[in-house]
């Protein structure tokens, strides 16, 4: 049995090991594979570890020898896992391993927005708290969250852990969900888009990208929402028109914008988020925190047990017998 690794840089930064897979056969890590490289690196390997290295139909006709491939990640959309199913290729993914830690960086990028504090901290070391005349100083005023109301556009255990600290927040929580109200929390207000763009003082994203939820923050959807809008979102980067966020941001319609994803990662340094005013964007890392990076190592060597042992877990696809 052979293992390849394919891009183990997106899990392991050198502080996480790959050494428990060798006890189902040899592995080869690779830290980044070039697209033009992923046949060679994946032609004689059973298994194959991924995150964002494709397997499209073509690239799969051409490896006869696979029967596995190992996703480190929720999203299996590099895969087509349809083809690959019709091959015999088992497709597994890593279901629940980030939502704390999104869950955390939702709230995160929402408290510097509101809160100011690593503003405040550059004021302070450049002398302005040592030179005020009174006790405190206001450069820039901060917003209390309680009474506010929070839509969640997408409530999957992600949606649901940020609704539950924006409650325990003493925020009002509307969503966007196909769940029954019935099985809702009963702090959550389910609400269709246009009720939500129209009330809600901050929005936050958490449904996948399909054709339906491509740019669902869009021109239109800003010109509904409510004036001084905060957006977060740490789902996907399409889920918005980038162009029409920064227009939004330019003319005050948005108050702030906090993103962890792009439309294209890394991004073109003339993306328009980079530059607009009162956009925060960090480098796709919501996922990333090291206990969360344990997880989904733990995952990933436990998907691989399970598919040698013949009974494979967290499987996404159908393969044929």
């Amino acid at each position: 049995m052979h293992i390849a690794i394919l891009d183990s840089r997106a899990l392991s930064q050198g502080d996480l090991t790959w050494d428990s897979l060798k006890q189902f056969g040899t592995v080869s890590v690779y830290p980044r594979t070039a697209p033009t490289d992923t046949y060679e690196l994946a032609k004689d390997a059973d298994i194959v570890i991924t995150n964002k290295v494709r397997f499209d139909s073509t690239l799969l006709e051409r490896l006869p020898k696979l029967k596995c491939i190992v996703v480190t990640a929720t999203g299996y959309n590099v895969i087509d896992t349809e083809a690959a199913g019709k091959r015999g290729i088992v497709v597994c993914n890593a279901p629940a391993y980030s939502t704390n830690s999104v869950a955390q960086h939702v709230f995160a990028l929402l408290l510097h927005i509101t809160t100011h504090v690593a503003d405040y901290s550059a004021l302070n070391r450049a002398g302005r708290w040592a030179a005020s005349p009174d006790f405190c100083y206001i450069a820039e005023p901060t917003v209390e969250l309680a009474g506010k109301t929070m839509g969640i556009i997408g409530l999957g255990n992600i949606g649901l852990a940020v609704a539950a600290i924006g409650h325990a927040m003493g925020l009002r929580i509307l969503a966007l969900t196909s769940k029954h109200a019935d099985f809702l929390p009963d702090y959550v207000v389910k609400a269709d888009l246009d009720t939500m763009l129209q009330t809600a003082d901050i929005i936050s994203l958490h449904c996948p990208l399909t054709p339906d939820t491509e740019h669902i923050i869009n021109e239109r959807a800003l010109a509904r929402a409510k004036d001084g809008l905060i957006l977060i979102n740490t789902a996907r980067g399409p889920l918005v028109d980038e162009q029409a966020v920064a227009n939004a941001l330019h003319s005050g319609k948005l108050a702030a914008f906090g993103a962890d994803v792009l439309g294209v990662e890394p991004p073109q340094a003339d993306n328009p988020l980079l530059s607009a005013p009162n956009a925060f964007t960090t480098p796709h890392i919501a996922w990333a925190t090291v206990e969360a990076r344990q997880r989904l190592m733990q995952i990933t060597i436990d998907n691989v047990r399970a598919f040698v042992s013949g009974s494979p877990i967290n499987v996404v696809n159908t393969p044929k017998l």
